[in-house]
């Protein structure tokens, strides 16, 4: 069994100090975890008033105070975190999520599909799909909006993961009911960590949670107040990908029946 899970708060809106502070008060809290998951854009917030706004709380993830607080914070627990910043990358911003481990920085992932006022700040992600071998499982990450679109779970699930990190800034529930078809047709595990709060006139509907192969939501959290949840979980049922003695979820696709989606 290993321990994984998710850690819901509220950032503050341009405010990376104070969101440190608050990570750094709940992480106390998720002791012995292996892979812990925290929302998207959890450095800056996420209701920018303008692009130039979400430009001043953007870093570099090279040059990043917040990365670097992650990573020992990582080294400091001994645990995998995966949490959504504000990336700039020359004069674009991407919405990405960074996994750091024990021995530092491991990769990135950048939102392919943007949501409402996103498009207007942030580009299209850049880096694919990538999926990450961390010593007990294989994980990817998604965000937010990701959630609508079978195609990307259906990639990095043939890629290998044992695990989808979701971090988002849901505003409504419906995430709760796709992900877990997600997660049933792939074989996998999904941890969705959203936040809570009110930015000007966006209202996020926290409620973060976890879920099975089988579908299931083992674990939900409330709408509006922090959440630091650690569940013990068998990743070999996620490397099982049977749905019944002769239907295997990837071995039954009929790929020369879907070139019409491209």
């Amino acid at each position: 069994m290993n321990k994984v899970g998710y850690i819901q708060f509220k950032p503050i809106l341009g405010d990376q100090n104070a969101n440190i502070m608050q990570i750094e008060k709940l992480l106390g809290k998720a002791l012995g975890s292996e892979l812990i998951v925290f929302p998207e854009l959890a450095n800056s917030g996420y209701n920018f008033a303008s692009r130039n706004d979400a430009v001043m709380y953007s870093e570099e993830i090279s040059k990043s105070i917040f990365v670097e607080f992650l990573v020992s914070s990582a080294k400091k627990y001994n645990t995998n975190i995966v949490c959504g910043v504000n990336e700039r990358v020359g004069e674009k911003l991407f919405n990405t999520t960074v996994l750091v481990g024990p021995n530092g920085y491991i990769g990135k992932y950048q939102k392919i599909h943007l949501f409402l006022n996103e498009k207007d700040i942030f580009e299209t992600g850049s880096v694919g799909l990538p999926v990450f071998d961390i010593g007990f499982c294989k994980t990817s990450m998604l965000i937010c909006f990701d959630y609508l679109f079978p195609e990307v779970w259906r990639i990095v699930g043939m890629n290998g993961a044992d695990i989808v990190c979701h971090p988002s800034n849901l505003i409504t529930t419906n995430a709760q009911k796709c992900v877990p078809a997600q997660a049933f047709m792939n074989k996998m595990f999904v941890i969705t960590a959203n936040r809570y709060g009110t930015e000007s006139d966006i209202t996020f509907s926290g409620n973060s949670f976890i879920t099975n192969p089988d579908a299931i939501i083992i674990d939900k959290a409330s709408p509006d107040s922090d959440a630091v949840y650690i569940i013990d979980i068998d990743i070999a049922e996620a490397r099982n990908k049977m749905v019944t003695s002769r239907n295997h979820v990837f071995n039954d696709r009929k790929p020369d029946v879907y070139l019409g989606l491209t």
